[in-house]
């Protein structure tokens, strides 16, 4: 009884399956992507941030959904530019220590902004097709390095960025 309880469920959910997808993609009917090179067109340039976000965005999209890479003729066409990458101070944040004095000493902080302008072309479905700008930030002790800021912060600031983009773009959110 227990084995045609259990190839009952399996028929089941096989024919679930075949109704529903579990990715939640709206990406249904699209075949092929092409993904180009996002150029650093803002004023203070990143020498690395081109290459490395248009790498991830690529990889995102093709080890994430069943779309298949291709140079020609694509079903989605995914393009745009690094517009803005800035470094601001902020305010100061309520981390104090007290010198030997007894004042009262807070840390600086600064933020790190980047922002990049996405167009996204579906030509199975065009009305889904946008252009939009996507910008996330992130605030970070004034005392980190160039490089340290260049090998964390800005990787945490372009995964925001490209799991934005990644969910307006499959989940459809």
């Amino acid at each position: 009884m227990s084995k045609l309880k259990i190839i009952v469920g399996l028929v089941i959910l096989s024919l679930f399956h075949q109704c529903y997808s579990f990715t939640g993609s709206s990406l249904t009917d699209e075949k092929t992507v092409q993904i180009n090179e996002f150029p650093n067109n803002a004023a203070l340039v990143n020498p690395s941030l081109s290459q490395q976000f248009s790498t991830d965005i690529q990889n995102r999209f093709l080890q994430r959904t069943t779309l298949k890479g291709t140079k020609s003729n694509p079903d989605i066409l995914i393009e745009g530019e690094i517009s803005d990458y800035n470094f601001s101070p902020t305010t100061i944040s309520s981390n104090t220590t007290t010198n030997p004095s007894g004042g009262v000493l807070q840390q600086a902080q600064s933020k790190l902004t980047i922002s990049v302008k996405v167009h996204y072309e579906n030509k199975i479905h065009p009305d889904s097709s946008f252009d939009r700008t996507y910008s996330d930030e992130v605030v970070y002790n004034s005392d980190l390095s160039q490089s340290q800021i260049e090998t964390s912060q800005v990787k945490l600031v372009t995964d925001r960025i490209i799991n934005k983009i990644f969910n307006d773009i499959v989940a459809n959110w």
